[in-house]
């Protein structure tokens, strides 16, 4: 991925529709920055989880990963940092 492709990644949310008008943040929700990786610098939407669903991480479809289209990158959240989680692999 080159430059241009990491700069239009950066602050938008994590599953939003690539051409929608509106990718960024919305008010009342709670997000977590995606960091390395595939998908660094997206923001991924963790309204609603619960502490359990937190701590066990996510594995987040894209086609950016090592495995291409199907694969999915891998995050945890980032120790003393729950607003950052940190990439730990990918995984088909």
């Amino acid at each position: 991925m080159d430059s241009d492709d990491e700069q239009l990644l950066r602050g938008r949310v994590y599953g939003q529709d690539p051409g929608a008008p509106d990718q960024g943040p919305r008010r009342g929700q709670t997000y977590a920055e995606l960091v390395g990786g595939p998908l660094d610098g997206l923001l991924l939407d963790i309204t609603g989880w619960t502490r359990d669903a937190i701590r066990t991480g996510a594995a987040l479809k894209t086609e950016l990963g090592r495995f291409g289209g199907g694969g999915r990158a891998l995050y945890d959240q980032r120790p003393g940092d729950p607003g950052r989680w940190d990439w730990s692999g990918d995984t088909p």
